[in-house]
C-alpha cells in the first residue's frame, strides 16, 4: 500500500487515502477535504480526508466514526454509497461513489429557481430519501441545498457528518448547537439533545423554499436573527408554487408532531396534481469546478475549486426582489445559544340470527401457504373501515363495519362463511372479536353476540348498551360494568349470569386481561398515583390491590409479573415498571429519552416501546439497560406485536413493517395498501396478528393480507 505523506504541505494534501490515489480536489469544508479518486476497477470515488488539525482530536474522531457508521447504514439508492473507509487511520478518510451532478445550491445559484414540476420531483425524491435514512435508524440533522446532489436518477442526500445513528452513545454537547441555522428546526435550538426525524422534515421544507425562490423561509445575514425567526416567526413562503404551499407549510410546523412523515409527504404529493410526472429530473452534470455540462455531453476534466466553496453557497444564494423580513427589535435578548457554536460541515356487530351462507368452503388440508390479500366486504355494501381478527387453530375470525363476522382460511384467504351486520355500514372501527368459552364474541356497542366459530350460527345474544363499552373477556367470562359500578359476570359459553358484585375501592372499573387468567382494573385516584386491582373473573373476588406512584397503565402480565408504562403529564412515556406479584417488588426502568404516547409490547423481560413519532426502543425491565433504539419514520402506527426475533407494526398507509428484536434492525416492509378514494382514515390501527411463521395485518383500504414472516426482506 503506498504510504501517506505526513510532512509539510502534503500533511494537509496527502497523495493517498489508504490505497486510493487522490487525483484532484472536489471541495473543502469544516471537517475535511473531498478528493476525486479511482478504485482498482476504475470506479470514480469521492474521498473525504479529515483535516490534519482535527485528526488527533478524540471527540472529532468519534464524530467521524459516527459519520462513517451513519453513511454505511443509509448507503443506497438515495445517497452516495460507501465504498471504503478507515476512521482509525492517521488521517481518517471515507470513500463514496462519485455522483456526477451539481448540488442543489450550485444549480439554484447558476440557473435560478426550479420549475413547479421539478420542485414536485425534488420534494418527492427528498421525501423518499428521508424515509430510507430514517428507516435505517439515522437522523441527518443537516439537510440543506449544498447536501443535495441533483443526479441523473434523482436527488441524492450526502454529508452525514453531524447525523446521529439512533443507538449511538455520542450525543450533542450541552451548550453546543450543530447544524446550519437557515435549515435547522426549532427543536435543534431549544432541545438539541432530543432531535428526531421530524427535524429533517423541517429542513426538507426549508430546502424546497430555497429551490423555489433562491432564499430560505427564514432569511438573514445574521445567524442570530435566523435562529430567532426559526423559533418564533412564521416562514416566508412568497414565491412557492400555490399547489405546494400547504405541504411546505406543514413541513415547517414549529412542533415536530405536527409535521408530516416522509411517507405522508409522498402520499400527499401524488394527489397534488393529476399530471404529476415521476420521471427523473436530469440536471446538468458538474465538473470539479462546478461548471454545468449539458445532459448527454461528457464533463470537462476536473479542476480544483476554491476551498470553502461548499460552505459559502448559502451566503451567495440568489436573493428574491421584494422579499422583506420583519426583524425583532431585541434579538440579542432572545437568549439563543447560537453563540455557543454553530458548526457547518462539508458535503459531507348484531345482525340476523342465522348465518348468511355467502361462501361455504372447507380449508384445504396441507395446502402450502402463499401470501394473499382479501377485501372483506359487507354483503351488498361498500363499507369502509378496517378488519380486526382473532385466530382458532384452523381459522381466522374477523369483523369489519358492515360485517358482523366472517371466517377465513388462513392459508389462502378464502372466505369460509360470512354474516352481514344488518344496517351497520359505518366506517368507524368495530371492537375486535374475542374467542371465549369456545365461542366468538362480536359486538357493535349495542349488542354482544356469541357465534359458533365453525358455522357462524348465533348461540346467544345480549343487549349491552347500558354498559357503554365497559366490557372485558377474561378466562371464559364476560365482565360488564354498569353505570352504578356494579360488575355483572356472564359465562361466555352459555351467556348465563355467574355473579354480580362491586369491586372495593374502584369506581366504574374497566378490566383488562393479558392471558394469565386475571382481570385487572386500573384507577387514578390522584394525578400522581395509580390504584391497580386484580380480580378473579370466575368469582369476582379481589386477589390483590396496590396503589403505586405515577400515572400508570398496564401493558403486559405473565409468569407472576405485571408490567406498567409510566406516563408524564404531557403524555410522554418515561419508564416501564415491572411488578412482582409474589414479593410485591417494583423495578422501574427509566428511558433515556421519553417516548411520545408510546405503545408497549413485552416479551420475556424486554419491553418494546413504539413512540407516536416512530422511535422504537427496547429496554430490559430487570436491568434497566436500553438494548437498542431505532427510528422507523412511522408516526401514529399500530401497537407493536412481538413474535420471537421479529417485531411487527402496521402504518397508516397500510404497510406491514418488521424489525429484528435482537439487533433493532429494520428487516423489511410490504407495499402500501391505499386504494385511492377507497382509503379511509381510522382512529386506531389494529396490531398485526402472528401465527407460527405467518403474519396477518389489515389496512385502511379495508384489505386483510397475509405474508410469510420468515423473510421480511422478501416482502
Amino acid at each position: 500500500m503506498p504510504p501517506q505523506r505526513s510532512t509539510g504541505t502534503e500533511a494537509e494534501h496527502p497523495l493517498y487515502a489508504g490505497q486510493y490515489l487522490l487525483e484532484t480536489r472536489l471541495g473543502s469544508g469544516g471537517m475535511g477535504i473531498v478528493h476525486l479518486a479511482r478504485s482498482a476497477s476504475g470506479l470514480r470515488l469521492a474521498v473525504k480526508v479529515v483535516h490534519a488539525e482535527f485528526s488527533q482530536d478524540p471527540e472529532f474522531r468519534g464524530r467521524f466514526r459516527q459519520e462513517v457508521a451513519a453513511a454505511r447504514r443509509v448507503s443506497g439508492a438515495f445517497t452516495a454509497p460507501v465504498v471504503d473507509a478507515d476512521p482509525e487511520a492517521e488521517r481518517p478518510w471515507m470513500a463514496t461513489l462519485f455522483i456526477p451532478g451539481p448540488t442543489l445550491a450550485e444549480h439554484v445559484k447558476r440557473n435560478g429557481a426550479l420549475s413547479t414540476d421539478r420542485l414536485r420531483h425534488l420534494m418527492a425524491g427528498l421525501a423518499e430519501a428521508l424515509r430510507d435514512i430514517h428507516r435505517a435508524g439515522v437522523v441527518h440533522r443537516d439537510l440543506k441545498p449544498s447536501n443535495v446532489l441533483l443526479a441523473e436518477d434523482g436527488p441524492k442526500v450526502i454529508d452525514f457528518g453531524i447525523s446521529r445513528p439512533s443507538d449511538s452513545e455520542l450525543r450533542t454537547e450541552t451548550g453546543k448547537l450543530i447544524g446550519t441555522p437557515p435549515f435547522m428546526a426549532p427543536e435543534q435550538f431549544s432541545r438539541p439533545r432530543h432531535v428526531g426525524p421530524a427535524a429533517d422534515v423541517f429542513a426538507l421544507g426549508s430546502v424546497i423554499v430555497h429551490a423555489a425562490t433562491g432564499s430560505g423561509p427564514f432569511d438573514s445575514d445574521s445567524p442570530y436573527l435566523v435562529a430567532y425567526q426559526v423559533v418564533h416567526d412564521e416562514p416566508d413562503l412568497t414565491g412557492v408554487p400555490e399547489e405546494l404551499v400547504d405541504l411546505v407549510s406543514r413541513c415547517l410546523a414549529k412542533e415536530p408532531e405536527d409535521r408530516p412523515t416522509p411517507d405522508e409527504l409522498m402520499t400527499a404529493l401524488r394527489s397534488v396534481s393529476a399530471s404529476y410526472d415521476t420521471r427523473a429530473f436530469i440536471p446538468e452534470q458538474r465538473t470539479s469546478g462546478g461548471e454545468p455540462v449539458p445532459p448527454g455531453r461528457k464533463p470537462r476534466p476536473l479542476h480544483e475549486r476554491p476551498e470553502g466553496s461548499e460552505d459559502r453557497t448559502h451566503a451567495a444564494a440568489v436573493k428574491r426582489g421584494g422579499r422583506r423580513r420583519r426583524l425583532p427589535a431585541l434579538v440579542a435578548a432572545a437568549g439563543l445559544a447560537v453563540a455557543a457554536g454553530v458548526v457547518g460541515v462539508l458535503g459531507l356487530p348484531g345482525g340476523s340470527q342465522s348465518p348468511a351462507a355467502e361462501h361455504h368452503t372447507t380449508p384445504t388440508a396441507g395446502h402450502a401457504f402463499r401470501p394473499w390479500n382479501l377485501d372483506l366486504k359487507a354483503s351488498g355494501a361498500e363499507a369502509g373501515g378496517q378488519s380486526q381478527c382473532a385466530y382458532t387453530p384452523r381459522t381466522l375470525l374477523c369483523v369489519r363495519p358492515g360485517v358482523l363476522a366472517a371466517a377465513i382460511d388462513p392459508d389462502n384467504g378464502k372466505v369460509l362463511w360470512s354474516r352481514s351486520g344488518a344496517g351497520d355500514t359505518s366506517t368507524y372501527s368495530t371492537p375486535a372479536p374475542v374467542l371465549s368459552g369456545g365461542l366468538l364474541m362480536v359486538g357493535n356497542g349495542h349488542r354482544l353476540t356469541a357465534l359458533d366459530p365453525t358455522t357462524g350460527a348465533t348461540r346467544w345474544s345480549k343487549d349491552i348498551e347500558r354498559y357503554d363499552g365497559r366490557i372485558a373477556h377474561v378466562a371464559g367470562m364476560v365482565l360488564l360494568t354498569g353505570p352504578d359500578s356494579e360488575v355483572v359476570a356472564l359465562n361466555a359459553a352459555t351467556g348465563k349470569e355467574a355473579w354480580r358484585r362491586s369491586v372495593p375501592g374502584t369506581k366504574l372499573p374497566q378490566f383488562q386481561s393479558f392471558g394469565d387468567g386475571v382481570a385487572y382494573a386500573v384507577a387514578t385516584p390522584t394525578l400522581s398515583t395509580t390504584r391497580v386491582t386484580a380480580v378473579d373473573p370466575r368469582t369476582g373476588a379481589t386477589n390483590w390491590q396496590r396503589t403505586m406512584h405515577g400515572q400508570l397503565s398496564i401493558v403486559a402480565a405473565h409468569e407472576g409479573a405485571v408490567w406498567f408504562a409510566s406516563t408524564t403529564i404531557d403524555q410522554y412515556t418515561d419508564a416501564v415498571l415491572r411488578y412482582d406479584v409474589t414479593n410485591r417488588g417494583i423495578h422501574r426502568a427509566a428511558l433515556r429519552v421519553p417516548q411520545a404516547r408510546a405503545q408497549v409490547a413485552v416479551q420475556g423481560d424486554t419491553a418494546y416501546l413504539l413512540g407516536n413519532d416512530g422511535s422504537l426502543v427496547a429496554v430490559n425491565t430487570r436491568t434497566s439497560k436500553q438494548l437498542w433504539r431505532v427510528e422507523t419514520s412511522v408516526s401514529k402506527a399500530s401497537a407493536p406485536t412481538v413474535a420471537g426475533r421479529h417485531l411487527y407494526l402496521t402504518t397508516v398507509d397500510g404497510r406491514l413493517i418488521a424489525v429484528d428484536t435482537v439487533r433493532g434492525a429494520l428487516l423489511g416492509q410490504t407495499k402500501a395498501h391505499l386504494a385511492g378514494s377507497r382509503g379511509s382514515l381510522v382512529s386506531a390501527l389494529p396490531a398485526p396478528l402472528t401465527v407460527g411463521t405467518h403474519v396477518y395485518a389489515t389496512a385502511p383500504d379495508g384489505s386483510l393480507f397475509a405474508v410469510d414472516g420468515r423473510d421480511p426482506s422478501g416482502w
